[in-house]
């Protein structure tokens, strides 16, 4: 993964490891992302991580989600309003800025993010 400029095995490489096994059409939350990466205490740094994504068009970060399920305010590849018409062309609904985790979350199983 040096093409991402990150270290063998380093929590950024994690990180963009497991955003690209959020399946299309779903979210998942970044303490989902954070725990799949090898820490759960580490959801905000999945934010700044995600911020910094280097290759989005491989790494779908805009379908990783708070835990309210709410978008990010800072959605760092063209803000909330980016975030959203991807998630919409994947067949995600939003509603007033959020997604039904219930509806469209995944479930963390087995080191793997798996459809409800």
């Amino acid at each position: 993964m040096e093409g991402y400029g990150c270290t063998a095995n380093s929590p950024a490489q994690r990180v963009y490891e497991a955003v690209k096994k959020i399946p299309k059409g779903a979210v998942a939350t970044y303490g989902q992302v954070a725990a799949l990466a090898g820490n759960k205490n580490m959801a905000r740094a999945v934010g700044n991580i995600l911020h910094k994504n280097p290759d989005p068009e491989n790494i779908p970060c805009f379908r990783v989600v708070n835990a309210k399920g709410e978008l990010a305010e800072a959605f760092a590849f063209g803000g909330k309003s980016a975030q959203e018409a991807r998630l919409l062309a994947e067949g995600v609904k939003v509603e007033k800025g959020r997604v039904d985790l219930a509806a469209y979350g995944v479930l963390l199983e087995k080191n793997m993010f798996v459809l409800k």
